[in-house]
């Protein structure tokens, strides 16, 4: 069985509203927000000021240290102001505001469809392309990519593992991108692979998309050291720990990275974004997302501009439908309810859900019954229900001795609980407090 080996869930998949949609582009908006902080690490740092005319590629903000990214203008026209905004949890952001004045791109930038083949490129320059154009993890981490593509001392990388599992309920971003950009997708994975200078390649895709899987697997055919693995459905495959499992059997020890057991992990609109910014000197200014729910009117894939208000793309996917109780940035099992969606797409957010008052509606909780369903459950053998108590209970040192920073939370623990705790509710809260501590404890 072609699978992770330890806990995981089967929540219904609910694609087919946006599984077959061609992807979309979003109009130009006449005013854009640009947040500073899109990635995993320090923020970026403005290098443009008020009143400055900018074009479509031309960096506004430089990575702010190590892990961190750069951020470019997907727009052109005139920096209105450099100030704060608030996204759609509440958290104020420093961002750059710009008046769009037309689409005017730099001149080094080719954005034809036009696919460019690999050129003779050193690993060094492949990874500085990288790095330059701001590429981050787009599944869902936002790390830095270049940061991935250099293994600490005495670690080497072995494979390279493409996550086209997409296995978040009702996102088919990523299904589309394989389906339209599969070739260019091919060309990335081979760029990484000569940036770590390695010689395998695995494309991890779910069952579910088995025309995903014929595509890449005829694409693949045609390159060295490339191959497709169609994986069982299971969730959440599409976690890095879990897919390497699944993909090539090792399991990633507590508090480790993948390079530990010789992987790096990209997800397939990361590569797609690589080919890009090495080939085509584009940076990342743009993603596709899935706009989706049972009643929306046009759920579907759109490719948006970061900057965009996300209330423009709903609006092309037929607005709020009616008796809508919650919207979720991301998919259900992981994604988190927004206050609002006056705020921009970013690099984060890979798609919207819009859910009924009745899909939305919790249930009250019960009494744990020490089922240990969530102990089954959990993809990285923790147990949900000691950390949900140890989190309502303010003890930290004993949330971190029992490996709260492993969780992914990936929500499998509520899931699967019959008295409908708030499991994870209490282990993010848990998670969060004591990664304070931690890097409080680092920095003396």
């Amino acid at each position: 069985m072609s699978t992770f080996k330890i806990g995981g869930v089967h929540p219904q998949d609910n694609k087919q509203f946006s599984a077959h949609q061609a992807i979309v582009d979003c109009p130009l908006p006449p005013k854009a927000i640009i947040p500073l902080i899109q990635h995993i690490g320090a923020p970026a740092q403005p290098v443009v000021e008020k009143g400055d005319k900018v074009r479509v590629g031309q960096l506004i903000a430089k990575a702010g240290g190590f892990v961190s990214a750069n951020i470019h203008s997907p727009f052109s026209g005139t920096v209105a102001k450099i100030d704060t905004t608030v996204d759609a949890w509440g958290t104020r952001l420093p961002a750059i505001f710009i008046d769009v004045e037309g689409d005017l791109w730099l001149d080094e930038i080719d954005k034809s469809n036009n696919i460019v083949r690999e050129g003779i490129l050193e690993p060094k320059e492949i990874i500085d392309r990288i790095s330059a154009a701001g590429i981050v993890g787009l599944g869902g981490a936002c790390f830095p990519t270049h940061v991935k593509l250099m293994p600490p001392p005495g670690k080497k990388a072995e494979v390279l593992i493409v996550n086209g599992v997409e296995c978040e309920p009702y996102l088919t971003c990523d299904h589309q991108l394989m389906l339209q950009h599969g070739e260019e997708i091919l060309i990335g994975i081979q760029l990484l692979m000569r940036a770590l200078n390695i010689k395998r390649a695995i494309i991890g895709i779910e069952k579910n998309k088995p025309d995903a899987i014929a595509h890449m697997q005829k694409l693949a055919s045609r390159v060295l050291g490339v191959s497709v693995m169609p994986l069982d459905l299971k969730y959440p495959q599409g976690g890095e720990k879990q897919l390497i499992d699944a993909c090539i059997g090792r399991q990633v020890p507590s508090g480790a990275l993948p390079i530990e057991v010789g992987a790096v992990v990209d997800n397939v609109a990361t590569v797609y974004a690589v080919y890009e910014a090495v080939l085509k000197r584009k940076p990342l200014i743009s993603r596709v997302m899935t706009i989706t729910g049972k009643h929306l009117a046009k759920p579907g894939n759109y490719r948006v501009r970061f900057g965009t208000p996300l209330a423009d793309v709903v609006a092309m996917a037929g607005g709020i439908p009616e008796h809508t109780g919650k919207i979720i940035g991301g998919g259900p099992m992981m994604g988190r309810a927004m206050n609002s969606i006056d705020m921009p797409a970013n690099k984060r957010i890979s798609g919207l859900l819009f859910l009924d008052e009745d899909e939305s509606r919790r249930i009250e909780p019960e009494n744990c019954i020490r089922c240990a369903k969530c102990v089954s459950a959990c993809p990285m053998g923790l147990e949900p229900y000691l950390l949900s108590r140890m989190a309502e209970l303010q003890q930290w040192d004993g949330m971190e001795d029992h490996n709260i920073m492993d969780c992914i939370e990936c929500g499998c623990c509520m899931f699967t609980c019959p008295s409908h705790r708030p499991l994870l509710d209490y282990i993010r809260m848990g998670k969060a407090k004591v990664g304070g501590i931690i890097r409080a404890r680092n920095a003396k």
